[in-house]
């Protein structure tokens, strides 16, 4: 019995949400392979690509205030864009440090 909840549970556990487009399902950000940056929204290559330029491990204050141009005064947007570095994080594509910096992957 033990072992068929250990089971269920496994199954269970939750995958990456997938999108929609052209009624196909599709992962928006896929996982990091070789060649497929050319497969992420522009959004998410430009954040890559702040990431990649910074001498160092960034917070998501910096990205967004010096190289989006969004006013980080106002968290409401400052929120957003820790989400796409998140998803980032999860996908492979970058890495989050203990002190919520962000940084590329070697």
């Amino acid at each position: 019995m033990s072992e068929q909840l250990a089971d269920e549970r496994a199954s269970a556990a939750p995958a990456p949400a997938p999108g929609q487009v052209g009624g196909r399902t599709v992962m928006l950000i896929p996982h990091r392979t070789s060649g497929a940056e050319t497969t992420l929204p522009p959004d998410y290559q430009r954040i890559l690509a702040v990431v990649r330029r910074a001498a160092g491990p960034v917070m998501a204050r910096q990205v967004v205030g010096d190289a989006l141009g969004i006013d980080v005064s106002v968290r409401a947007k400052l929120e957003p864009l820790r989400g796409k570095l998140v998803r980032l994080v999860d996908r492979g594509w970058l890495r989050k440090l203990s002190d919520s910096r962000f940084t590329t992957r070697l």
